[in-house]
Order: C-alpha cells, then sequence, then structure tokens
C-alpha cells in the first residue's frame, strides 16, 4: 500500500514539473511576441518615448499614422516605439507604455519616419542624453522624414538637425529655444514648419495637423481628409498657419 501512494506521489511531482515546464515555455513565447509585426512594403514609423512623454505629442500623430493601414490605394505605416528600456515608461500624465524597441540593446527596422514627441525634461537633462541624441542623429541619416512635437524640436536642435532649417516649438518655449540655439530660426505665429526631410510642430493637439500635413504631402488632400474624418477633425491646410521651406 505504501509502495502504491509513493508510486503517485512521484507520477504526480512529475507531472506538475511538466506542467511548470510547459508554462516557463509559453512565458517564453509571449516575451519573443514583444515586437510587433512589421509588414512589408510599409513606412516603418519610430515614435520615440522616455519618462515623461506627453500624451498628446505621442497619440496623436500615432493614431493618424496608424490610421493609414485602413486606407486603400497608399503605402500604409507601420507604427511602433522605442525607448532606452525594456520596462515601462511612464508618461507626463500617469500612462505606463510597454516599448516595442529597446534603440539600446535591439536590432531595429530601417526607419523611414521618426517622430519626437515631446517630454517633460526635452529643455533640461534629457538634452544631456548622449546615447539618445546619437540614436537620433544616427537614425536621421536615414530616415526620409523627422517630426517633432512641441519641445521634441529642441532634442532636434541639440542632435544638430536644425542648423540651417527654419523650425518651430510650442507657443510659450520659442524664447527659450531661441536663447538655448541662438543661431536658428526658430518661428512664431506658424503650427508647424517643414524645410526638407523635417517637420517640426507647436505640439499639443496641433500635432494631428502636423501628422495630418505629412500624410497630406506622401498620400494626397483625398487620403489626409479621411483620415481625419474617421477622427472627427475638421482638416484644411489652408486654414492652418505653417511654414513650408522649398528645397
Amino acid at each position: 500500500m505504501r509502495k502504491i501512494v509513493y508510486l503517485l506521489a512521484v507520477f504526480i511531482l512529475i507531472g506538475c514539473g511538466k506542467k511548470a515546464q510547459n508554462t516557463n515555455v509559453n512565458t517564453n513565447n509571449i516575451v519573443k511576441k514583444k515586437f510587433p509585426e512589421l509588414k512589408e512594403g510599409r513606412y516603418n514609423v519610430a515614435f520615440l518615448i522616455m519618462d515623461g512623454t506627453f500624451n498628446t505629442e505621442l497619440t496623436a500623430p500615432f493614431d493618424i499614422f496608424q490610421h493609414t493601414i485602413f486606407r486603400e490605394g497608399i503605402k500604409p505605416m507601420n507604427v511602433f516605439t522605442v525607448a532606452n528600456t525594456d520596462d515601462a515608461i511612464t508618461s507626463f500624465e500617469g500612462m505606463r507604455i510597454l516599448p516595442d524597441f529597446n534603440y539600446l540593446k535591439d536590432s531595429l527596422p530601417k526607419i523611414d519616419i521618426l517622430v519626437v514627441p515631446s517630454a517633460e525634461h526635452h529643455l533640461d537633462t534629457d538634452l544631456e542624453d548622449k546615447a539618445m541624441i546619437r540614436f537620433v542623429q544616427e537614425t536621421a541619416k536615414e530616415a526620409s522624414y523627422v517630426t517633432s512635437h512641441c519641445d521634441g524640436a529642441f532634442v532636434l536642435a541639440k542632435a544638430g538637425l536644425l542648423t540651417n532649417k527654419v523650425s518651430t516649438t510650442f507657443p510659450g518655449d520659442i524664447d527659450a529655444m531661441r536663447k538655448m540655439f541662438p543661431t536658428l530660426d526658430i518661428r512664431k505665429e506658424v503650427l508647424f514648419v517643414h524645410d526638407g526631410k523635417y517637420i517640426t510642430s507647436a505640439g499639443g493637439a496641433k500635432s494631428f495637423e502636423a501628422a495630418l500635413y505629412l500624410c497630406e504631402f506622401l498620400y494626397g488632400k483625398e487620403i489626409a481628409q479621411k483620415l481625419a474624418k474617421g477622427l472627427v477633425i475638421d482638416w484644411d491646410v489652408d486654414k492652418v498657419p505653417h511654414t513650408i521651406i522649398k528645397n
């Protein structure tokens, strides 16, 4: 009898071990699926995020660009986030976001469009992050477009990308940006500026307009208006104060 009980206990332990092992396998599979599926034949759009990123400057262009997958007859966009960590970052408003890629260690896809939303410390400590600035510099070399929203322009300026370019930023920080980067041409009274591959915007809710402008530039007015309509936005680029520098 004791022998039978002993054998049953052994079988139970072996079964539990196999179950635990299977659980570990499933967990590993989940980890491997962290990265989004990036479909071929699309623009790859990377959003640079960090602690203190402002929700609107991230989610406004993210929404516009992500919705391109629902439009027919165009080259849509793969959208994903990149950060310097595998851990969740916390936005200024408290949203926790798990980055898709860690630019410090992951093999990243070719980035066609880099988006730099504003973050809480873009006027101070973030500009001292040499690895982040280097990532922006290196990505900009290959990217077709680099866009910033609100104080994201400070990052582009620190990376040396706005030299001999016209730009703008959050209206309340234009004077601070002019003081920090006195040689740059920084415009007031406009909500976005397009100069070469760089598009800088005032940020906030106007981040929608800058993203819609890029879509109109890439896809035409009809597609841009459909994207805007899907998000209940009145879109007419002629009614948005902006500057386009012909190159």
